[in-house]
């Protein structure tokens, strides 16, 4: 009796001692403090994985939280576990179904889930942090800073950061201003002086001519708009029989006249007949998000506002039927496309006919156009822009959690089960660290093909120059000092506000050309106003944190991949050379491997087999990323998984040429439509894009080598018969 008494009084002491460090850890992750919260509803109850390497928090009444460092979720479970009378190392909740044990990813099926007794272990026996896909990925991603719930304390030290970081980063941005301003003064002394010699100042750009025709086109076209508008005709019914009506017929304007300088994606799309509705996004972790929908106004019935609303966080739930008001005729495909660092997708929009979007729309495509968390109004289920959690993000939550967030609503709503999706420059990136084996492989599964514009991989030699390198001499806590943790230098935001069109678009313009050197020798210089005003966005100073600071890109050079295995991968390469091209293996160098040690060239690869086909365009003379570096990884067989079906470098283009020359509908746009349609799984049930009734679908190599074997064996077997 004794010691049955002892061991029920030491089980109560371990279960009072469990549900007290579990309180106080809850209290640390939770969305208000408990003492201030009588109903439990802003209070952690749970870590939820949404990849093994990405907890969100879960609260009483349901609310997410965005993401908080794995050791401090997992115990938080661990510690749920103990006190509900479960095994320490079971962890309540469904695990991420993708992310179980499969040998394309190396994995032991011990280290996967399975079911014992009703109970699911989430990636799982065992510890969390012991269970994990091993990461090579961890010192490009270090753990993100933990904030707690609204304190005096808490407050306090955000009131310093945003203090210090206002005077100290709006002194950084000052230096950058003035940097611009004299940087432009040879410029302007060059520009009056072939003024007065009686020289063209832009006759040395290469489509001068052309952009002197467009200027005097739609300077007549401003000055007719009105006369215009009184005498435009009714749209005819629509013939349900013609599947490229969309791409032949008449696209009506429905504003016109002087452009006021905007920004908003909805105007210029009206001025070219097509119209932009708005959607909100609800990420996992709780981020409310636009999705802008580009779309006919004479084919389609815009959305009401409930339905244009957030829905909940789950993701891939369904893909349900098209919405009342389509076409009786064959839907489009639906496409996908991601901005930008710093900018919005309105960067698809500002060029008129010749922008991308409005391009592929009347091609023939479902036009959606995706934004990242925050964009132009911060918006979270339950955070405030001054809350520091609502900053607490880098590229890896914009790739893990919006990318699939944007494709699923643009997959709900369409009724299709894969879509295309176009990336440019950041919005690359994100797409490559998500399809990442160690991410969110998953998504690949519903993305036809990835077509990437100047892919973000490799850094280019810009990272060098002496702001960057300033940028990388602070320490992650002096960083957030200069810089704050919350938003990136949001004093820009506000000039966005208060400057004119014209005035904040030259000053952006010579801003971003100082840090980037961008020129807008291929751009059409009358637009060049507009293009700037969809940039710069609000961003977190965490992320700009994880592209410029001491740890993370800057310093690997490399997205998914460190300093050191990027030496090792070249030194193989420079082997791989020399066996080829010298005295091979009867002379090798003092750093030989035997064959039969090297590794196979898969073994480093990124992807698995989840991820969908590439279609690559680089530009050739761009310094701030390296895109031919990410074309010769594949052409070396680095990722055996990764299928290129399209790649072209562009010498003379520079990082932005891709979404704003003025001949990129000739040097990429069309490249795009024929991609996309190539690719398309549902050539049968969509209509055919203007211009692609010739264009041949696309057969993976493998499948083809499958169909010739079984050929071949059909050709056998009758042989012998």
């Amino acid at each position: 009796m004794g010691d049955n008494a002892q061991d029920s009084r030491s089980n109560i002491l371990e279960a009072a001692t469990a549900a007290a460090q579990y309180a106080h850890q809850a209290e640390k992750l939770s969305y208000i403090a408990p003492e201030h919260d009588s109903e439990g509803a802003g209070t952690a109850i749970q870590a939820e994985y949404i990849t093994p390497q990405d907890p969100i928090i879960i609260t009483g009444d349901g609310g997410r939280l965005p993401g908080v460092p794995l050791a401090e979720a997992e115990k938080l479970n661990v510690l749920k576990a103990q006190i509900e009378g479960e095994p320490g190392d079971v962890i309540k909740g469904e695990a991420p179904t993708d992310f179980s044990p499969s040998p394309e990813r190396g994995e032991s099926p011990e280290k996967g889930s399975n079911k014992e007794n009703g109970t699911t272990r989430k990636s799982q026996e065992g510890s969390l942090r012991k269970s994990m896909p091993p990461s090579r990925t961890h010192p490009l991603f270090p753990p993100l800073p933990l904030y707690g719930p609204s304190s005096i304390s808490r407050d306090l030290q955000c009131m310093v950061f945003r203090t210090s970081s206002f005077f100290l980063s709006l002194g950084f941005l000052g230096v950058i201003v003035l940097g611009s301003a004299f940087t432009s003064i040879p410029l302007m002394f060059r520009h009056i002086w072939k003024r007065l010699t009686f020289r063209d100042p832009d006759d040395e750009r290469p489509f001068n001519e052309e952009e002197k025709r467009r200027k005097k086109a739609r300077k007549e076209q401003a000055r007719t708009w009105k006369k215009e508008k009184s005498r435009r005709r009714s749209r005819t019914k629509m013939d349900d029989d013609n599947e490229d009506e969309a791409g032949h017929g008449e696209f009506i304007p429905t504003e016109g006249g002087k452009d006021p300088i905007v920004c908003d994606a909805g105007y210029y799309a009206r001025r070219v007949g097509l119209d932009v509705e708005e959607l909100k996004v609800q990420t996992e972790d709780g981020f409310i998000i636009t999705l802008w929908h580009v779309y006919n106004p004479l084919e389609f019935t815009p959305m009401t506002d409930a339905q244009r609303a957030a829905r909940g966080p789950d993701i891939f739930t369904d893909s349900g039927p098209s919405r009342p008001g389509r076409p009786k005729q064959k839907p489009k495909f639906p496409i996908l496309m991601v901005h930008g660092l710093l900018q919005s997708s309105g960067a698809y929009c500002t060029n008129d006919d010749d922008s991308l979007a409005f391009y592929l729309c009347k091609q023939g495509y479902d036009v959606w156009l995706g934004n990242n968390r925050c964009g132009f109004k911060p918006e979270h289920t339950l955070l405030s822009y001054a809350d520091p959690r609502m900053w607490a993000w880098n590229i890896r939550q914009m790739g893990v959690m919006d990318l699939p967030a944007l494709t699923s609503r643009v997959l709900a709503e369409t009724g299709f089960q894969k879509l295309g999706l176009i990336a440019h420059s950041q919005g690359t990136t994100q797409t490559l660290v998500a399809l990442a084996k160690e991410q969110r492989p998953d998504l690949g599964d519903k993305l036809t093909v990835f077509c990437a514009l100047a892919p973000a991989a490799y850094a280019g030699p810009l990272i060098g120059k002496a702001y960057f390198k300033f940028m990388r001499l602070l320490s992650p806590s002096f960083f957030r000092l200069v810089f704050g943790i919350h938003a990136f230098i949001p004093f820009m935001m506000t000039m966005h506000s208060l400057l004119p069109g014209n005035l904040y678009g030259a000053m952006g313009y010579r801003v971003f050309s100082f840090l980037f050197d961008w020129s807008d020798t291929r751009w059409e210089r009358d637009l060049r106003d507009r293009m700037f005003q969809f940039a710069p966005v609000y961003v977190s100073a965490e992320s700009m944190r994880w592209w410029l600071g001491r740890e993370c890109f800057a310093k690997q050079k490399c997205i998914l991949a460190t300093r050191d295995e990027i030496r090792e991968e070249e030194r193989e390469d420079e082997l791989e050379e020399y066996y080829a091209t010298e005295a091979g293996e009867e002379n090798p160098p003092s750093h030989y491997t035997p064959q039969h040690e090297r590794k196979p060239k898969g073994a480093t690869a990124w992807y698995n087999h989840q991820v969908p086909p590439f279609a690559l365009w680089v530009a050739g003379s761009d310094d701030l990323v390296d895109g031919r570096r990410l074309l010769r990884r594949f052409e070396k067989g680095r990722e055996p998984h990764v299928r290129v079906v399209h790649s072209k470098v562009i010498d003379a283009y520079e990082h932005l040429d891709v979404i704003w020359a003025m001949d990129m509908i000739e040097q990429v746009g069309r490249e795009v439509r024929d991609t996309l349609w190539r690719t398309c799984d549902v050539r049968d049930r969509v209509r055919v894009p203007v211009g692609c009734e010739e264009v041949e679908a696309w057969v993976d190599p493998k499948d083809e080598g499958l169909a010739k074997e079984e050929e071949e064996r059909e050709e056998g077997q009758s042989g012998s018969e």
